[in-house]
């Protein structure tokens, strides 16, 4: 039995596994795959990356050990950065609307984090600029990483190879879903190079199409459609865009469960409506592999 040094260790060898159970509910013409990205507190793929993050940074000289480091966050990802900090011992600083709950403000701190509130009205991007300010006067690092290529870098060192590797490159497509566009770029920039016959697929929410230009509203996927385009998202490897409406994917979601016992999350049903609809319509696609970046907590 292989004896870790770090928790993180864990996260960085997920399995993949061959969703028999899905691919003959609908009678697919071949298997569907599923990467399970998700682990950590947060259950999702961020435990993960924002460890991944911080260790680049610091690789990189970006960041020293002990400084502050700031982000533009309330969400998981923000969680799984204070519990990173707090293992790597750097100070957190996050930068949030005045509208997030206080119930959510006090859960980050009891993390670590210093919550600093923005009253921009500008959306994110007035968030991200209240965060760069608290980076000046901290003498801190924003982290961003929505913008930062060491999310995708992340991906291209860790998930990518992961997925070439536990599947010998025997694949038709990747179908990753966006939300701050790390995971498809760096999978899919490591993936064309090695593999530069397979497809990449990006998911969004049919209710929010930032990426293929269409309708932005509400939807019930968390974890994928922002809202816009994250600069992180490189859409010259990106071969298709699919839009799935929240209800399909919240459904695939509870199906999965039943026909393969994976507790998965909205994000990672809408891939694998995606997954779905692309073997259904191009039965030529044999082997298709879905990143499954989260999952559902059921007690």
């Amino acid at each position: 039995m292989e004896i870790h040094n770090s928790y993180y260790e864990t996260l960085y060898k997920r399995p993949v596994l061959a969703l028999q159970g899905y691919s003959a509910k609908y009678s697919l013409p071949g298997t569907v795959y599923a990467y399970l990205g998700f682990g950590g507190a947060t259950c999702s793929a961020k435990d993960a990356l924002a460890e991944g993050m911080l260790a680049l940074a610091v690789e990189k000289g970006f960041l020293s050990p002990g400084q502050t480091v700031v982000e533009a966050s309330s969400g998981s990802f923000a969680v799984a950065l204070a519990i990173a900090c707090a293992h790597s011992h750097h100070p957190l600083v996050l930068c949030m609307p005045a509208t997030v709950p206080v119930e959510r403000q006090e859960l980050l701190a009891k993390f670590g984090a210093k919550i600093v509130l923005s009253n921009y009205v500008y959306g994110r991007r007035g968030v991200e600029r209240r965060a760069q300010e608290a980076a000046e006067q901290t003498g801190g690092y924003f982290l961003n990483y929505f913008d930062n290529d060491l999310n995708a870098e992340f991906h291209r060192r860790v998930t990518g190879p992961s997925i070439v590797k536990a599947t010998d490159g025997q694949l038709d497509a990747i179908i990753a879903g966006v939300g701050s566009g790390g995971t498809i770029t760096g999978v899919g920039e490591y993936a064309k190079a090695w593999l530069p016959d397979v497809k990449i697929i990006a998911v969004e929410p049919y209710e929010s199409q930032a990426i293929s230009g269409g309708v932005i509203g509400k939807h019930n996927i968390p974890g994928l459609g922002a809202g816009f385009v994250p600069e992180n998202y490189n859409p010259y490897i990106v071969d298709a865009v699919m839009a799935v409406p929240s209800g399909h994917a919240n459904t695939a979601a509870r199906e999965v469960l039943h026909t393969d016992a994976v507790p998965a999350s909205p994000s990672c049903g809408a891939v694998l409506v995606a997954a779905r609809q692309l073997m259904t319509e191009h039965p030529e696609m044999k082997r298709v592999l879905c990143i499954f970046a989260g999952k559902t907590v059921y007690e």
